[in-house]
């Protein structure tokens, strides 16, 4: 898929049946920077996942809060996205960094880069427990992310929303 309809997916993913632990992300920010051109957006993304029986004693609550910071050049064809939980940071830091980029051999092609960090400083010598079973949490759901993205880009290109937007871009300015 070309860059545009990627990033436009990337911003619209949610809901999808792929991400039901995904309980809302709501827009708290947005703003067009004048000089540089790229759109900021920052969200607040609410998620939910059942809780190891060991992690009980531990965690108040099952729901996380993520902070998501992302910018759009449209320019460049870039879009960046950082997410950071907000919540049981005392138990587990997760910090995500997403980058897609346009092609530069290929216009049908979108180009993404995942960097993640997770790291537990809770102490009591459970980190790397914590750690471990974060990261295959963390796999298991990148895999349902991956479904997620190719569902909305697939509902959308039946709904024809691409090609109104390539037709839309397409005009000539009045």
């Amino acid at each position: 898929y070309s860059w545009n309809t990627v990033s436009y997916a990337f911003l619209n993913r949610y809901p999808n049946p792929f991400a039901t632990h995904v309980l809302s992300a709501d827009t708290i920010d947005h703003r067009l920077d004048a000089e540089t051109g790229e759109l900021h957006i920052t969200r607040l993304l609410r998620k939910t996942n059942s809780i190891p029986r060991w992690a009980r004693g531990i965690m108040r609550g099952n729901y996380a809060y993520i902070l998501e910071d992302v910018v759009v050049d449209r320019d460049g064809g870039m879009l960046v996205s950082k997410t950071r939980n907000i919540t049981h940071t005392r138990l587990l830091k997760v910090e995500e960094k997403q980058t897609l980029v346009a092609d530069p051999h290929n216009a049908n092609n979108t180009l993404c880069k995942n960097e993640t960090s997770i790291v537990s400083n809770i102490g009591y010598g459970l980190n790397s427990r914590i750690e471990n079973f974060s990261l295959s949490r963390f796999s298991e759901n990148l895999n349902k992310s991956r479904k997620g993205m190719l569902y909305v880009l697939d509902l959308a290109q039946r709904k024809g929303l691409f090609r109104q937007r390539l037709l839309a871009e397409q005009r000539p300015e009045a």
